[in-house]
This record gives C-alpha cells, structure tokens and sequence, in this order.
C-alpha cells in the first residue's frame, strides 16, 4: 500500500482513501460554495452575502430577500448542483468504461436520444415540462439499451465498439430529431427548439427535489462498483482474471451513467459538454489511478455554476441559456484538448 493511501474499512466494505484526492474535492466542494452565494445575490434584486445567510437562516429581516432566495434561487442553484454532479461522475463512468478520453453522454449520442424522447412528446402530444422530462429519462434508457443490444458481438461489447455505435446511432437520431422539428408546425417546433437549448431557468423545487432524490439513489450504487470499474480499465482479460463479471459489470454501470445523464436531462434539458470535461479535469488534479467518481460529480457541479454565473452576467447583458453557454465553452476546451492530446 502507497503512504499516499489508506485502506479504510467496515465490515465487508473498504475504501481507499486518497489525501491528495480528499483535498481536491474539500476543495471543489468550497468554490462550488462560493459559487451558489454568487449565484443567490445574481439578478435583477441583488443581494450581499451577508444578506443571503441571513435569507437562508430565515431570520426576519427581509421578506422579499426570503422569498427570492427560498423559492426562486436556491432550487436553481440545487438543480444546477444536481446536475452538474449527475453529468460529471456519468463522464468518469463512460469514460472508464470505454477507456476513452472523449466518451460521454453527449458524445456518444445518449443526449440525442432523451431530445428525441422530449420532441417526440412536445410535437405529438403537448409541452407539460412534467412529461417531457419523463418522455426525456425514457428514451435515454431505451437509447442506452439498443446501444448495448447493437455493440454485443459474441456476447463481449468492449469500449470501444460501445462508443463507435453509440456515435452511429446518436448520428442517426440527431437527424431523425431535425427531421422532426422541420415536420412539425411553427410552435412547436420553437417550444422543441427552447427545451433542445438547455435552461435552469424558472426552476422550481419540483425539480431541484427529484433531481437529489435521484441523485441520492444512484450515486451509492456507482460507488459500490467503483474498486470493479477501475478494474475494468486494465482490459478485459486482465479483469476478468481478477474476478469480475465483465459484461455484467459494464452492462450495470453503463445503465448508472445513463440513469445519471437522464436524471440531468430531465431537470434541465441536454446540457453539453460537462460529462466530457469533468472527469478529465477531475483526474487531472487529483493525479490518481481511481476513477474519478466523487471528485468528477464535484467538478461537474462547479462547472456548471459556472457556466451559469457567466450567462446570467454575460458581458454584452445577454442571458443565455445554460445549454448553449456550456456547448460555447465547452467546444472551446474541446480544441484545447484535441491540440494537446497526441493520443486522441
């Protein structure tokens, strides 16, 4: 055992504890902190911080300050939160299953499936944002299963071929979507076009609660498999000398990542580009050989309070949607990595 770990144990259970890894998500936890007390004084009232404890302690002395605060701001910051941590351990989660740098959600096309599950609701049915967002987690599900039905060959997936299919069939939905909105008349395809955008706009409790309900529920169930994924990124062969069940342990952990990318989609519409980032980044600051699962969801969730400060205080007073702010910087890191990155 390296002195720059611990092996931490209850019962059956154990866990390696990383200092260094320890402080980088200590770390990423207080600017994600910072971030949401910045993001509950933004607006057209805004606040000190100061004046957003006192909100958030219910204290009295401004009722108008309480009422912004508790019922307009913090669920949006929640669901950012949620969100943005759903998406960046969903990344950590793709990205070791494949052992590629460059899978993800978006990337590989699971988004393309939950907008074509929100259009096809939108256009044939009607816009309630409750159905839309179930119709959304839906087909993301069904997505992800006919990407693992297609990518079997003898009964073994692998990485890679799970990313090159889950490319061709994101391609072919990403057209069969376009083929839709064009089809359909004028309001809704604008309403289709609004939720394809990606917002945190007018969200309420009923979606910051779901959004950490299920974030509560999944989360567990990635961390018991964490010790197996990192396993899986050896190869194989080598896993399974080691005792593990690959197929079925990529099969549930892929379903994890898919029902954390459902998760967000459904509380904030597809948002680009924070699954690809966020465990890269993640593991490149914690300088481990884990998967990046706590540190990615922390990352995620600092990345995307980000991305929602800039939009809310863009320079030119332009209040972009927090889909197409992510897609912006995020296709930006994108280029830098690709130029940096010999091996992709």
């Amino acid at each position: 055992m390296s002195a720059r770990s611990l092996v931490l144990r209850l019962g059956p259970f154990s866990l390696m504890w990383r200092p260094r890894t320890a402080l980088v998500c200590a770390a990423l936890a207080g600017i994600a902190a910072g971030l949401a007390v910045a993001l509950l004084g933004t607006g057209t009232l805004a606040f000190s911080p100061a004046e957003i404890l006192a909100a958030l302690a219910s204290e009295g002395r401004d009722p108008m300050a309480e009422k912004v605060v508790w019922g307009l701001r913090l669920p949006r910051v929640v669901t950012a939160c949620c969100v943005g941590a759903a998406l960046g351990m969903a990344g950590a989660i793709f990205q070791s299953v494949s052992r590629n740098a460059l899978g993800s959600p978006d990337i590989i096309g699971f988004t393309a499936g939950a907008a074509t599950g929100a259009i096809v609701q939108i256009i044939l049915f009607d816009a309630d944002p409750l159905a839309v967002s179930l119709a959304a987690a839906l087909a993301s599900m069904a997505m992800a299963v006919l990407v693992f039905l297609l990518a079997l060959k003898g009964r073994v997936t692998g990485g890679y071929r799970l990313v090159l299919v889950g490319l061709g069939v994101g391609a072919t939905l990403t057209g069969v979507n376009t083929i839709l909105l064009v089809a359909s008349d004028l309001d809704r395809s604008m309403s289709a076009q609004l939720w394809l955008a990606g917002s945190l706009a007018a969200r309420s409790w009923a979606h910051a609660g779901p959004a950490a309900l299920g974030l509560a529920l999944i989360v567990p169930v990635a961390l018991l498999h964490a010790r197996r994924l990192a396993l899986l990124e050896m190869g194989d062969d080598a896993a399974s000398q080691l005792g593990i069940a690959v197929e079925r342990t990529r099969l549930s952990m892929v379903m994890t990542a898919v029902g954390l990318t459902a998760l967000a989609t459904a509380a904030a519409g597809p948002i680009a580009f924070i699954a690809l980032a966020a465990p890269q980044l993640a593991r490149r600051l914690c300088r481990s050989p884990d998967v990046p699962l706590v540190a990615g969801a922390a990352m995620g969730a600092v990345l995307l309070l980000s991305a929602d400060l800039f939009s809310q205080r863009f320079p030119a007073g332009l209040n972009l949607p927090i889909g197409l702010t992510t897609a912006l910087l995020g296709g930006l890191y994108l280029l830098w990595r690709l130029s940096r990155d010999e091996r992709i």
